[in-house]
């Protein structure tokens, strides 16, 4: 089975935004998402929780009002960013984050996620660990092409977005449409997951970059 399987370069700017506790912006090829975080801070009576953090992420696409796929997009955000964060340390407090459509092009589901988790590590947000989320299709000529561009997300027959833990490299999520046989999903899967140790990788530079760029001033 012929497979691409080689990311797109990866870009990132921390405290992009200067009134949340922490911000980034994540760009993967042409997609560009940009991620702020809130907290951990006061929270409301009715949605306090007596033994952890209150954690919402709100997904923002580039204009209009969030369809059903942003929606859907939100959703997978909340679940990855509850698993990941260690709500335990701030019980009675709310930590937000909002996730913001700057620039789509193919990978805009995991871009969104890595966005997340840089501003999480931005804000000091205490985790069990980072994430990691790759894009990968099968197109019509049963080519596995790993982080697809716009033009390449065109010619899809499947299409496997999946997040992985930074310590064991697990799943902790995916998102999955499409038809595909168990070998394609197999090598999918293989192939996100090596993928996403060059974004663990990533992450490690820019911290080491940012941590740089802070004793040198």
């Amino acid at each position: 089975m012929e497979s691409t399987v080689q990311l797109k370069k990866m870009r990132c700017e921390f405290g992009y935004l200067s009134r949340p506790d922490g911000s980034a912006v994540f760009a993967s090829g042409n997609s560009m998402v940009l991620a702020a975080v809130y907290g951990p801070c006061e929270v409301k009576p009715q949605k306090m929780m007596i033994d952890k953090a209150t954690v919402e992420v709100f997904y923002k696409p580039k204009s209009g009002a969030p369809s059903i796929a942003d929606k859907l997009k939100e959703s997978m955000l909340n679940n990855v960013c509850k698993s990941a964060i260690l709500s335990s340390e701030y019980p009675r407090t709310s930590i937000s984050i909002i996730v913001q459509e700057m620039q789509s092009s193919g990978t805009l589901l995991s871009s969104s996620v890595n966005a997340a988790c840089l501003a999480l590590m931005d804000a000091g947000v205490p985790l069990k660990f980072l994430v990691a989320a790759v894009t990968c299709i099968v197109n019509s000529q049963d080519e596995l092409v790993l982080d697809p561009d716009e033009r390449e997300m065109k010619d899809y027959k499947a299409i496997f977005t999946i997040v992985f833990d930074g310590v064991d490299k697990n799943v902790v999520a995916s998102k999955i449409e499409g038809e595909f046989t168990k070998e394609q999903f197999d090598l999918a899967l293989e192939f996100c997951r090596e993928a996403s140790l060059s974004i663990f990788k990533f992450y490690r530079e820019v911290v080491r970059k940012a941590a740089h760029s802070i004793v040198s001033t």
